[in-house]
């Protein structure tokens, strides 16, 4: 879950009031819904979204996903999350960061995987579609 990747993007979120428990504190599920955020603006910043994968025909599901909470955020906090992307060629490797956006205090850590299937004949690939693995080439720095 510490991968830096080679490229990212940072999200701000602002917590809203239906996120949080009676205690005040964000339930632990709503963080699966940040890192979803962090991954789309990373997808987007790569230039082959949802809609693009869906278009070239492979759909991405989740794999795995793990979490490790440091610190419950709160009602009202500004969250930073950063998705950095750690592998693409035969999976696609996510690990994330959610900080405070004002301290930095890191927050929550997690990765998620996916991968290729086609859907089509709804087979898992072995290998990243060249449309994907093309896309994260023109991206990077």
């Amino acid at each position: 879950m510490r991968s830096k990747g080679v490229l990212h993007a940072d999200t701000e979120i602002l917590v809203p009031f239906f996120d949080v428990d009676t205690m005040n504190v964000v339930w632990h599920g709503h963080y699966v819904k940040y890192l979803e955020v962090a991954r789309c603006a990373l997808l987007d910043k790569i230039g082959h979204n949802y809609d693009a994968m869906v278009a070239s025909g492979y759909a991405w599901p989740v794999i795995d996903l793990q979490l490790r909470y440091v610190r419950g955020a709160v009602f009202g906090q500004k969250l930073n999350v950063r998705a950095n992307l750690v592998e693409w060629e035969n999976r696609l490797k996510i690990s994330y960061l959610i900080s405070d956006l004002h301290t930095g205090e890191r927050l929550t850590r997690a990765c998620s995987v996916q991968v290729a299937v086609d859907m089509g004949s709804r087979e898992m690939q072995l290998a990243s579609p060249k449309v994907f693995t093309d896309a994260v080439e023109r991206a990077l720095p």
